[in-house]
């Protein structure tokens, strides 16, 4: 999808099946989290050594379901952030068959930058500012 510069390819497991033979609901939210932790992991933004230095907190999200996905099924998620204001990022997801002929869901949820150990919100930081700004290909001035 050009849309987005980073994809993700998922492993539908067993115990992602649903007694209605698809993936259940609930599994597209797990498939989105995957992404988004990688697409942190990429950027540089979170270093996986502290759970407490992650950068965000998932305020809002919003899945409109197009597509079942069937236990056989290929998928492909692709993630971006698509706008960062002051104490937050929107990030957009697609998931979708690997060719993306196939679009099983479409979804986006709001992060609010946060820091664990104080428990309160606070700016996205310059630096992480530029590092979404160099690899999305596009400003996100203030």
């Amino acid at each position: 999808m050009d849309k987005f510069h980073f994809s993700l390819p998922i492993t539908v497991n067993y115990g992602d099946i649903d007694a209605q033979w698809h993936v259940n609901n609930k599994m597209f939210l797990s498939y989105i989290e995957t992404a988004r932790f990688q697409y942190l992991l990429k950027l540089k933004l979170f270093d996986a050594r502290s759970f407490l230095e992650v950068p965000f907190i998932v305020a809002d999200v919003h899945v409109r379901y197009l597509a079942p996905i069937e236990f056989a099924d290929p998928v492909v998620v692709s993630v971006g952030i698509t706008h960062i204001g002051t104490k937050s990022v929107k990030m957009e997801y697609a998931i979708t068959s690997p060719d993306g002929n196939v679009v099983y869901a479409t979804a986006e949820n709001v992060l609010v930058a946060y820091d664990y150990h104080t428990k309160t919100s606070v700016a996205v930081s310059a630096e992480m500012r530029r590092k979404i700004s160099e690899f999305e290909g596009r400003s996100f001035e203030k």
